[in-house]
């Protein structure tokens, strides 16, 4: 995980305040063009009694991204639910997988 010297951000899960609880999930960003936003996406199966087959599925979850972690497109990271912090954003990047 590349990490700036100093964090100032109260945001950020690792070094300010933010306080990361429930789910944690690991994707890949898709996009990381706005602002401390990461999109993103992640790939799961889930069965369908009926047909008896699994259906290939994908959410796009959008993060928030902090300058000290900094996730570009094509990183696999490591996200975490937290507080709302936006209309949409309600995860939070923890690290970069490498």
């Amino acid at each position: 995980m590349a990490e700036k010297a100093e964090c100032n951000d109260p945001k950020c899960p690792v070094h300010g305040s933010l306080k990361t609880r429930g789910t944690q999930l690991q994707g890949k960003v898709v996009s990381a063009k706005a602002k401390k936003t990461a999109i993103v996406e992640i790939d799961y199966t889930r069965y369908i009694n009926k047909y008896e087959r699994y259906l290939r599925k994908r959410s796009r979850i959008p993060s928030y991204n902090p300058d000290c972690i900094s996730a570009k497109e094509g990183d696999t990271v490591n996200i975490a639910e937290t507080r709302r912090l936006s209309k949409t954003k309600t995860f939070a990047v923890t690290g970069v997988v490498k």
